[in-house]
């Protein structure tokens, strides 16, 4: 071996030991930037909703009136929509949106038909949200109405399928948000069951189970954790969707518990009212935000803890 080579072969050897010290430090950094740049957005919201946490306090939470002109602010209305959208929207996504998960992961049709299904599936995560609007105001609405007035007619009765009947209203936001977050449930629960071991497939049949009692029994279990996550993401979605909702939801501030009244969520409220606002009104809107921060968060946290317990549950089947 010559100097020359030598030398080269040395200083090749020395930038492959410094690459793993310096990716270890890019990505320590990526993560340190995430966790600042959260905190960050966390603080600046909190400091401009000051004033409004110091005059309404936790009482913010329970009001049911907002009304910019008397200096009263109650999100209440707005918080009972905002979980009531996404978990409608979260009831009506997720059977359609594991069910195609399973279609497209096992060999129920030829692969390319797959591959073209799953495309267009997952192309409905690329439409604008308000694109999905002007659908849900042309389509949706008209149907949601005379359903509406179909139910409340004959199950009027009962709170939440009380009339009259609006286009414009919570179950109309619920539908059109189901559609929207069907992609998400659909795409990552796909992936996981993908991932699951063939020999558990094998493993099962070679026990005599049928198709559907291996997809049932062992290979959905298995895939649960990610079955999970997708659902998380997907309920996190539903609540955080503005522009679509703002155009469907009805925005009204009045707290009602009827599927086919106009209701409002907290990030229409800030989209609606923002741009005109001033004084207290401003720091009512920034409390909101962190209202609608903490509860995103809090479901975050929640569903960390669900997904712990099922890959917990789940340890031994994998």
């Amino acid at each position: 071996m010559t100097t020359e080579t030598a030398s080269t072969g040395g200083i090749h050897g020395g930038v492959a030991r410094r690459l793993p010290d310096f990716f270890r430090w890019v990505t320590a950094l990526a993560a340190v930037s995430a966790v600042f740049v959260l905190g960050w957005i966390f603080w600046e919201v909190f400091d401009e909703a000051k004033p409004a946490l110091e005059e309404y306090g936790l009482g913010f939470l329970t009001g049911a009136q907002w009304q910019p002109n008397r200096d009263r602010y109650g999100v209440l209305p707005f918080l009972v929509g905002t979980v009531a959208t996404a978990v409608i929207a979260l009831l009506l996504a997720f059977p359609p949106g594991l069910a195609i998960a399973i279609f497209l992961s096992e060999d129920f049709l030829p692969r390319h038909a797959r591959d073209f299904v799953r495309f267009v599936v997952e192309l409905l995560a690329a439409i604008p949200s308000v694109v999905y609007g002007l659908w849900g105001i042309f389509v949706v609405v008209p149907l949601i109405q005379s359903l509406g007035t179909w139910v409340t007619e004959r199950f009027g009765h009962v709170p939440f399928l009380s009339g009259p009947a609006y286009g414009n209203s919570l179950l109309t936001a619920g539908v059109v948000l189901a559609l929207m977050v069907l992609p998400t449930i659909t795409a990552i629960s796909r992936a996981s069951l993908v991932a699951v071991p063939r020999t558990l497939r094998e493993g099962a049949y070679a026990l005599g189970a049928t198709r559907w009692e291996a997809i049932l029994g062992v290979i959905l279990p298995t895939a649960a954790p990610g079955v999970v996550a997708a659902t998380i993401l997907a309920l996190g979605r539903a609540m955080g969707e503005t522009m679509a909702v703002a155009m469907l939801i009805g925005n009204s501030s009045r707290l009602s518990w009827s599927l086919f009244a106009p209701s409002g969520t907290l990030a229409s409220l800030l989209a609606n009212q923002f741009g005109e606002a001033e004084g207290m009104q401003v720091a009512a809107l920034m409390y909101a935000a962190l209202v609608l921060v903490a509860l995103t968060l809090a479901v975050n946290f929640a569903g960390e803890a669900v997904l712990r317990y099922t890959e917990k549950r789940t340890a031994g089947i994998r």
